[in-house]
């Protein structure tokens, strides 16, 4: 007696539901993030970067890796949530730093809603030219609005509270090193209830077959702009933990290049992974870093190198070889 449609997309839902129990290679991240502390002291203002863009990526991934929604202007928001805790603090004394990401939050979910009400209209190229067109005009109406933003020297004067009233940002970034990860793991515990969830399910039925998914009743654009917006406000923390960890914003947070950059990071590592996240900018970090000290001219041309190299070879990502050669490894006879 075979099953039929019903009793198989129940068994398809289960199996999807199923992939998101914790495992335990799942953990390895973590504690590698928390064997950085004791092994690399000296980088942990470099380590909080990485975190911040993770964070970025990971947002990216909701939208892209899930929905299928291509944007080259995602910096948008997160320079939304830049800005927005930096006015905050700069204009308003307000330097409290866990509200201070939900302000960043709040500002990057609304503009992406806003937006979102209008991009997730199109598709295709048309989609990919509208998201980066708004990024371009945030960004020239940052450098307009100097009197707020400061234009093209930036925002002076950010000063953030210590976390809690007791732990200070120290000269060695240890102290946001943890705020940020712990910030990290916030946004991903979200992140991953999401895509694990019948809704996150009918984000891949979106990007796979949009048709099909409209034939069966489902409100693609709804879930589209709600899966943007929360896109959006994650990017958006990722530019307020990172106005907080420099206390300085700049034009470059709206810029294509990061926009780009963190596209890059996504492709990388894996897009619809989650964790492809953490390799892709853990990785482009620190080839940029390693490739800049050892040639501070042409690093840029390395750097394209390796990941010319990368997308011929590693077609799935970085996390997609590292997922084929554990399989690999698996089914080699004893």
């Amino acid at each position: 007696m075979t099953a039929g449609p019903i009793d198989g997309a129940a068994a398809a839902r289960q199996a999807w539901l199923g992939r998101g129990r914790w495992h335990w290679a799942e953990s390895l991240p973590w504690l590698a993030a928390i064997a950085c502390f004791f092994l690399f002291p000296g980088y942990m203002a470099f380590g909080t970067q990485v975190i911040v863009m993770i964070i970025f990526t990971l947002s990216l991934d909701l939208i892209l890796g899930y929905a299928g929604i291509v944007t080259l202007g995602h910096a948008a928001y997160f320079g939304a949530g830049a800005y927005a805790t930096g006015i905050a603090s700069a204009h308003f004394g307000w330097g409290e730093p866990i509200s201070g990401l939900l302000i960043g939050a709040a500002a990057g979910a609304a503009l992406g809603f806003v937006s979102g009400l209008v991009l997730l209209r199109y598709h295709g190229l048309t989609l990919i030219m509208l998201t980066l067109v708004v990024a371009i005009l945030l960004q020239e109406w940052a450098n307009v609005q100097e009197v707020w933003t400061g234009g093209f020297d930036g925002l002076l004067g950010i000063s953030i509270a210590p976390i809690f009233g007791v732990f200070e940002n120290d000269l060695w970034g240890t102290t946001y090193y943890w705020y940020a990860l712990a910030v990290l793991f916030a946004c991903f515990l979200f992140a991953r209830r999401l895509v694990y969830s019948p809704f996150g399910q009918s984000l891949v039925g979106i990007r796979e077959n949009t048709t099909r998914m409209h034939a069966i009743g489902t409100p693609v654009r709804r879930n589209l702009l709600v899966v943007f917006t929360i896109s959006a406000g994650m990017a958006g923390v990722a530019g307020a933990l990172f106005t907080q960890s420099n206390a300085f914003v700049t034009l470059d947070v709206l810029s294509f290049a990061r926009s780009g950059t963190v596209l890059i990071m996504l492709i990388l590592g894996g897009p619809g992974r989650l964790y492809g996240a953490f390799i892709g900018a853990t990785a482009y970090m620190i080839l940029e870093d390693q490739l800049a000290k050892a040639n501070p001219v042409l690093w840029e041309f390395g750097v394209g190198v390796a990941l010319v190299l990368a997308v011929l070879f590693f077609r799935r990502g970085l996390l997609g070889a590292l997922e084929a050669a554990t399989a690999r490894i698996g089914t080699r006879p004893a």
